[in-house]
């Protein structure tokens, strides 16, 4: 038997979303402006936040509640608030 990988894993994750997002970028200018390396978009597991033009777009219908958005952003431009009740990550074991 062999063991799953972390995508294999991270499929079984399924999502209740609400129609308004827990998470907020607070400034768009800091992160256009003050932060070049950008790690929003490469330390959520849940690849919520993406850089597209001049924006970090926020997708999260996606978010695994980890949390890591609230240390990681060396700015502290992320507000996240846990989801309404009955809404947000539903973890499923193999």
């Amino acid at each position: 038997m062999t063991k799953a990988t972390i995508e294999e894993k991270q499929y079984l994750v399924r999502f209740k979303a609400d129609k308004e997002s827990h998470l907020k970028i607070i400034n768009q200018s800091i992160c256009l402006e003050h932060c070049p390396d950008k790690p929003c978009t490469y330390f959520c597991p849940g690849e919520v936040y993406k850089f597209e033009g001049d924006r970090i777009q926020v997708g999260y219908e996606g978010c695994h509640e980890c949390g890591s958005c609230r240390i990681g952003c060396p700015h502290n431009n992320i507000e996240w608030k846990y989801p309404k009740g009955g809404h947000g990550v539903i973890f499923q074991l193999a």
